[in-house]
C-alpha cells in the first residue's frame, strides 16, 4: 500500500526596508540516504536576482548555496516535492554479534570514523542521574534498551512549540521537562553519547496522514493529513548503521520522516542559515501535504463518490425486483478472528478454544443489543463432523419478524458466565411451578442423579498411589468431573426431567411418567448438560416427531388458542424439558417440537414462571423448528474463526446497514477479518464468507419458482472464471472447499448440458424439479453436495424438512477486510439475478481444459474476465464498475513491486496456485492427507515497447510473454511457476527451490542486461521471524523487504577465455556477432498445455 502525497513548505519575510542578503545556506532538499522515496522536487526561492550551487557538506547532505544580488523588502522560499510512503518496518535490520547486547564497545576503526558524534557535552547532576537510571545494570537486548532510552525522553519532556533559534542544552531541557522536538533529539543525542553511543541530530520533515480506521488500542493519530519541519535523532548500530528515533512521539523513525540533514551538532542541520542587515519583519509559513495517488486499499476501498454509485445500483436493483415482483432475501456467513492473537491453533485449525468461546458470547451480546427486540437467546448444541470428540456449540436469537415480543424481559436471561448462586432446591421450584403453569401434576417430574455405580467403579480403577506415567490411570478430565460431582454431592439430584409431548386434537401439553429397573433415573456418563446424558434406550419405544413441511406454513402467526390442562397419559413420551443447575445458574434444555406455535407457547410459560420466581434462566437444548416468520441468527465456530449465520435482508439498505454494524461490532469485540502469514501476505480470515440467496418464504425462492436462475448462475460463472478465483481463499481446486463444477470431474460438463436440456424456462409448478436434477452433479469429487460452488443442501432436499428451504448457498467467497467490500460481492449477485429474471444466460458450456488454470489464475486475465462481466451488466441496464473490484484486486493478487527500464516498466503481481492434495499418510491421530503448498506463482507484466530488441527473462530463461488487453497500450504479460521452499513431503521431491527468482529486461542488440530486479521468498538478510505480524504495518514491510529494485544477472566472461597476461596479447578483429561476452537465452517452445506460464520445474525445451 503506497501513498503518493505531495509537501508543499512556505516561509515568508518581508523586511521594513530595503536589505542586503549575505550568502545562505539551504538544507531543504531530502538527503540522498533518505529510505522514502521522492519522485521529484522543487526550490524556488525569492528574489528570484541570485546565484545557486548545490553541494555536499561533509556528511554527505545536500546543501545550497544561495548569493543574492541585489538588496530586497521580501525573502521567501518554497519547497515542494512528492515522495512515495511505503511502510518501512523500523525494526528490520541486523545487528552484529558484539553488537546484540548493550552494553557493548565499538571496533577501533568505527570509533575513529564516528568521533564527531561521540562528542560529549559537560552533564549536570541532574543529567548524570538521568544516565545512570538508563544505563542497564545487566546486559540487554540493544533493540530493547534503545526503545527504553528512547520511551524515557517522550516521558520525561514535555512537548512545546518554541519559536526562539536555536537549541536548548541538554541540562535546561531536563531542567524545564519542555521543550520543542529539536531539544527533545538534542538531548536524546547527547544521551547515547554519554552512554558511548554515537548519535546524530536530523531534520527533516514529518509526514503524517490520518488513519483510515479508528485504533482500538492507543492513539489513532491525526485528525487530519500533517506535516511540519520536524527533529529527531540517529544512532549508530554496528550491523544496522543508523537508526532513527523520534524521542517527541517515543517512536522509531518511519516511512513518514524525511531527512534533509544528518549532523553531528543541530547548528550544521538548520534548514535555513545566512545574514542580513539590520531590520523588522514580518514573518508567515505554512506547510501543506495532499494526497496526490492513493491506491485501493482494504482498510479504505472505495471513496464517496464510488460508494454513492453503488447505493444507487443497489436501489435501482431494488425497484428492479419491486416491479419484477422477486422476493429475494439475502443472508451470509461471515467469519472472525481474535485480532490479539492470530497464533493459537483455536485461530487456525482448532474448531474450538476457551477465549473462542468468551469472545462469541462478547459479540453475540452486543449483537442481541443492537438487531433483536423481543426475542430469546438459545445456547444449543451445533453441528457435529467426524472426528471430533463433541458437538460444536451454536449462540442464536429468534425474535417474530411481525415485532410482537417472544420474551418480554430481557433481565430474566440469564449471562451464561455469571453465578446466580442456585442449586437443586431452585431447580425444583422451578420445576414444580413449569408443570402448575402447564397444568401438569408434579409426580411426572423424573428426579436425575448421576450413576453411582458408574463412578464408584471410575474411583475403584484409579491405582492407590496415582503417577503421571502411570498408562492405566483415566483420562484427567475424566477425574476433574469425578472431583467436582464429589465435592458438589454425588448423591444430590442433577436435575429434573419433565416428559413433554404436544397434543393437537386436545391443545394442551402431554406427559408421562417414566419408569426404570433400578427405580431411580440415572444418567449416562459424562460433563454435557443433562439432556443429552438421559437413559432414553432404558424407555419403552415411542415414535419420532414428524417435522412441519416449511410450505405448510401460514404467512401470518394467528391469535393462539387458550392452553388446555395438560394430562399424564400412558403412552410414552420420549421428548423432555429438563432443569437442572450447572456453575449456580438455572439452565432449560428445551425438547423437540413440530411446530413453532408450540415451542413458543412453552417458551411463553417458562418466562412466567421466572418472573414469578425471580430466577434468571439460560435456555438450551433443541432449537425451535425452522419458520419464515420467524428471524434468527447464530454464533457458532468453524476451524481457526468464529462464524455468524446473519439473518437475511429483504432489500439492498437492510443489507448495507446489517453488514455494516456487524463489522463494527465485531471489531469492538477486537474480532478482526483479517490475517497475515509469516512472509506478510493478507489474507482472509480462512473461514469464508458464504452467502445464502433465498426467498421470504420457501415458495417465494427465485431459484424454486424459476430454476433457470440457477442455470444461468451456474453457466455464467463457468465461463467466466475470474468470478470464482477473484472472491476465493487461498486454497482453490478440485479438492477445495468450493470446487468449480469444471474442476471435479471431466464428465459433468456434458451431464450439466442434459440436465439443463431437461429444466424449463420461465416459472414452474414443481420446486423439487431443480433439486433432482441437479442434486448429484453439483458436488465435489467425493460426491459430497455441501463442498461445492453452488450448494443446494438447502433448496428442496428430499431428506428433511430443514432443507427445503428455497436457499442456494454460494460457497465460493473468502471473507473479505472491509464490509464494504463485502457489499460489493453481495451486490454483484443480486445484480446478476435481476438480469438473468429478465433475461436468462442459456448458452453452451465451456470446455476451457488446462487453460482453467493457466491463464484465470494470473490476475491480468481476471481482470479482463471480470472487465466482460462489468460490461455485460452495463449493457443490460445495469451500472457496475469494474474499479469497484480493485480492492479485491488488491487484497488477491497484491503487487510485489515495480521496476522501469528504459520506457518499460516490468511489474510482479502474487498469482494464485492451486494447492495437490497428497497422498495418505501416517500421522498421530491417524492417517492424513497433506497438502503441498511449496509452488507458488507470480505473475510478470510488461509495459511499453517491446519490440524483438528486448527480451525479458526469469532465473535465465525467457518468459513466454503475451500480449493483452490492459489498462495501457503496450501489455504484456506471463506467469512464473516455482518452488518456494521445501517441505519433506511434496510433489516432485527431488526439485529444489527455485528463489530468489532473478527477473532481466535484455538488450538483444547489446547483448547484455539493461537491469532487473529480484523477488525474495523469504527476507534476504535471514531475518524470518517466528511470529506472525502484529499489523498490516509489519506485513507490509515484511513484503516489501522481499522485493529488490536491483540485482540483474551480470556479464561474465565465459569460463573458456584463458585469463590475460602481457606475454598473450595479439591484435585481431573479430565479428560483431561474437563480441558479446552475454549469452542471451535460447526461446523455448510454448508448452502446450500451460503456454502462458512459465514452469521452472520442467527442463528447457528449446525451439
Amino acid at each position: 500500500m503506497t501513498i503518493t502525497v505531495g509537501i508543499s513548505h512556505h516561509t515568508q519575510y518581508k523586511y521594513d526596508r530595503s536589505v542586503n542578503m549575505g550568502p545562505h545556506i539551504f538544507r531543504l532538499r531530502p538527503a540522498p540516504h533518505s529510505r522514502t522515496k521522492i519522485k521529484s522536487y522543487s526550490l524556488k526561492i525569492v528574489p528570484e536576482d541570485h546565484y545557486i550551487n548545490w553541494q555536499q557538506d561533509p556528511f554527505g547532505n545536500y546543501q545550497a548555496r544561495v548569493v543574492f544580488n541585489k538588496p530586497t523588502t521580501e525573502f521567501s522560499f518554497t519547497v515542494d516535492l512528492v515522495a512515495e510512503l511505503t511502510v518501512i518496518n523500523p525494526f528490520d535490520f541486523f545487528l552484529e554479534d558484539y553488537a546484540e547486547n548493550f552494553p557493548f564497545v565499538y571496533d577501533a576503526i568505527s570509533k575513529s570514523e564516528l568521533s564527531p558524534y561521540l562528542k560529549k557535552r559537560k552533564a549536570s547532576p541532574k543529567f548524570k542521574e538521568l544516565i545512570k537510571s538508563l544505563n542497564p545494570k545487566e546486559p540487554l537486548r540493544s533493540v530493547d534498551f534503545l526503545v527504553a532510552v528512547n520511551q524515557a525522553i517522550y516521558e520525561l519532556v514535555g512537548y512545546g512549540i518554541r519559536l526562539e533559534p536555536g537549541v536548548q542544552t541538554p541540562n535546561e531541557t531536563i531542567s524545564k521537562k519542555t521543550g520543542s522536538c529539536r531539544d527533545s533529539a538534542w538531548l536524546l543525542v547527547q544521551l547515547f553519547r554519554h552512554l558511548g553511543l554515537a548519535s546524530r541530530f536530523v531534520s527533516g520533515y514529518l509526514v503524517q496522514l490520518t488513519s483510515d480506521q479508528k485504533s482500538l488500542d492507543g492513539p489513532s493519530g491525526p485528525e487530519e493529513d500533517f506535516t511540519d519541519l520536524h527533529a529527531w535523532t540517529e544512532v549508530y548500530i554496528p550491523g544496522a548503521g543508523w537508526i532513527g528515533l523520534d524521542p517527541t512521539s517515543g517512536l522509531f523513525a518511519g516511512e513518514g520522516h524525511i531527512p534533509l540533514a544528518c549532523t553531528p551538532e543541530p547548528s550544521s542541520a538548520a534548514p535555513v542559515t545566512g545574514g542580513i542587515d539590520d531590520c523588522k519583519s514580518e514573518f508567515s509559513f505554512y506547510n501543506k501535504v495532499t494526497r496526490v495517488h492513493e491506491d485501493p486499499r482494504v482498510t479504505k476501498p472505495y471513496s464517496e463518490a464510488q460508494w454513492a454509485a453503488i447505493n444507487r445500483l443497489g436501489q435501482h436493483v431494488d425497484n428492479v425486483y419491486n416491479e419484477e415482483n422477486i422476493h429475494l432475501t439475502m443472508g451470509g456467513e461471515p467469519t472472525f478472528i481474535s485480532i490479539d492473537d492470530m497464533e493459537h491453533p483455536q485461530w487456525n485449525t482448532d474448531a474450538d478454544g476457551k477465549e473462542k468461546r468468551i469472545l462469541a458470547q462478547n459479540l453475540f451480546v452486543e449483537m442481541n443489543k443492537v438487531y433483536t427486540k423481543g426475542g430469546f437467546t438459545h445456547y444449543g448444541q451445533g453441528k457435529w463432523y467426524p472426528g471430533e470428540p463433541l458437538p460444536r456449540w451454536q449462540y442464536a436469537c429468534y425474535w417474530r419478524k411481525d415485532g410482537e415480543p417472544l420474551w418480554q424481559d430481557a433481565a430474566l436471561l440469564a449471562d451464561p458466565n455469571k453465578d446466580y448462586k442456585f442449586d437443586h432446591t431452585d431447580t425444583k421450584k422451578f420445576a414444580d411451578k413449569l408443570c402448575d403453569s402447564l397444568g401438569l401434576e408434579t409426580k411426572a417430574l423424573t428426579t436425575a442423579y448421576e450413576d453411582i455405580l458408574y463412578h464408584m467403579w471410575q474411583e475403584a480403577s484409579l491405582p492407590t498411589e496415582i503417577k503421571p506415567d502411570q498408562p492405566e490411570l483415566l483420562h484427567a478430565m475424566s477425574r476433574k468431573g469425578f472431583l467436582a460431582k464429589m465435592d458438589k454431592g454425588i448423591e444430590k439430584p442433577v436435575g429434573y426431567v419433565l416428559p413433554l409431548k404436544w397434543n393437537d386434537s386436545k391443545n394442551c401439553w402431554q406427559s408421562c411418567t417414566w419408569e426404570f429397573k433400578r427405580g431411580h433415573c440415572f444418567l449416562l456418563p459424562g460433563e454435557s448438560p443433562l439432556g443429552y446424558r438421559l437413559p432414553l434406550d432404558s424407555l419403552e419405544w415411542s415414535g419420532n416427531i414428524i417435522d412441519r413441511d416449511p410450505f405448510d406454513i401460514p404467512e401470518n402467526f394467528t391469535k393462539a388458542k387458550k392452553l388446555k390442562k395438560g394430562f399424564i397419559g400412558k403412552e410414552m413420551v420420549k421428548t423432555a424439558l429438563v432443569m437442572e443447575v450447572r456453575e449456580g445458574r438455572l439452565y432449560i434444555f428445551m425438547p423437540p417440537t413440530s411446530h413453532f406455535e408450540h415451542y413458543m407457547g412453552l417458551i411463553s410459560s417458562i418466562e412466567s414462571v421466572a418472573k414469578e420466581l425471580k430466577m434468571p434462566l439460560v435456555i438450551e437444548g433443541y432449537s425451535p423448528p425452522k419458520d419464515s416468520r420467524v428471524e434468527k441468527y447464530a454464533v457458532t465456530p468453524d476451524p481457526g474463526v468464529i462464524e455468524v449465520n446473519i439473518h437475511p435482508s429483504t432489500s439492498w439498505d437492510q443489507l448495507v446497514s446489517r453488514t455494516t454494524t456487524l463489522y463494527g461490532l465485531a471489531k469492538e469485540c477486537r474480532l478482526g477479518t483479517d490475517k497475515f502469514m509469516a512472509d506478510g501476505r493478507h489474507t482472509g480470515t480462512g473461514g469464508g464468507n458464504h452467502v445464502t440467496l433465498g426467498g421470504e418464504t420457501p415458495d417465494q425462492s427465485p431459484f424454486l419458482r424459476r430454476p433457470d436462475i440457477l442455470r444461468s448462475f451456474i453457466t455464467y460463472w463457468q465461463h467466466h472464471p475470474g468470478l470464482s478465483y477473484l472472491f476465493s481463499g487461498l486454497f482453490i481446486g478440485p479438492t477445495s472447499q468450493a470446487p468449480r463444477v469444471d474442476e471435479a470431474r471431466d464428465e459433468v460438463l456434458y451431464e450439466l448440458e442434459i440436465a439443463f436440456s431437461h429444466m424449463p424456462e420461465g416459472e414452474v409448478p414443481e420446486p423439487w424439479l431443480v433439486d433432482r436434477l441437479l442434486r448429484n452433479l453439483l458436488v465435489d469429487l467425493t460426491g459430497n453436495t455441501h463442498r461445492a460452488e453452488f450448494c443446494i443442501d438447502k433448496l428442496y432436499s428430499p431428506d428433511s424438512a430443514t432443507g427445503r428451504l428455497g436457499i442456494v448457498e454460494f460457497r465460493g467467497f473468502e471473507m473479505p477486510p472491509h464490509s464494504q467490500m463485502s457489499l460489493v460481492q453481495m451486490l454483484l449477485l443480486r445484480t446478476l439475478l435481476a438480469w438473468f429474471w429478465k433475461k436468462p444466460y442459456h448458452k453452451p458450456l465451456i470446455r476451457w481444459g488446462t487453460e482453467l488454470h493457466d491463464k484465470f489464475l494470473l490476475p491480468q486475465y481476471v481482470e479482463n474476465d471480470l472487465a466482460e462481466v462489468s460490461r455485460d451488466l452495463q449493457q443490460a441496464g445495469f451500472q457496475f464498475q469494474l474499479s469497484w473490484l480493485n480492492p479485491f484486486f488488491e487484497f488477491r493478487f497484491p503487487v510485489c513491486g515495480t521496476r522501469e527500464l528504459d520506457n518499460v516498466t516490468l511489474e510482479l503481481r502474487t498469482a494464485i496456485e492451486p494447492w495437490h492434495v497428497l497422498g495418505e499418510e501416517a500421522s498421530a491421530s491417524g492417517t492424513a492427507r497433506y497438502v503441498d503448498s511449496s509452488l507458488e506463482r507470480v505473475q510478470i507484466k510488461v509495459q511499453g515497447v517491446m519490440s524483438d530488441r528486448y527480451v525479458v527473462t526469469c532465473n535465465g530463461r525467457r518468459v513466454p510473454l503475451k500480449p493483452v488487453k490492459g489498462k495501457a497500450k503496450d501489455e504484456m504479460v506471463a506467469g512464473i511457476r516455482y518452488r518456494a521452499w521445501q517441505p519433506p513431503t511434496a510433489l516432485h521431491p527431488t526439485i529444489g527451490v527455485h528463489a530468489p527468482l532473478v527477473f532481466d529486461l535484455i538488450d538483444t542488440w547489446e547483448g547484455r542486461s539493461v537491469g532487473g530486479f529480484v523477488y525474495h521468498v523469504s527476507h534476504a538478510g535471514g531475518r524470518n521471524p517466528e511470529t506472525l505480524p502484529v499489523n498490516a504495518f509489519e506485513a507490509e514491510g515484511r513484503r516489501v523487504a522481499r522485493f529488490w529494485e536491483h540485482g540483474h544477472t551480470p556479464s561474465l566472461l565465459a569460463s573458456a577465455e584463458p585469463s590475460w597476461s602481457p606475454s598473450a596479447v595479439t591484435h585481431s578483429f573479430q565479428s560483431a556477432q561474437s563480441a558479446s561476452e552475454y549469452v542471451v537465452p535460447d526461446e523455448e517452445s510454448s508448452n502446450p498445455d500451460y503456454p502462458n506460464t512459465l514452469d521452472l520445474r520442467r527442463q528447457p525445451n528449446f525451439k
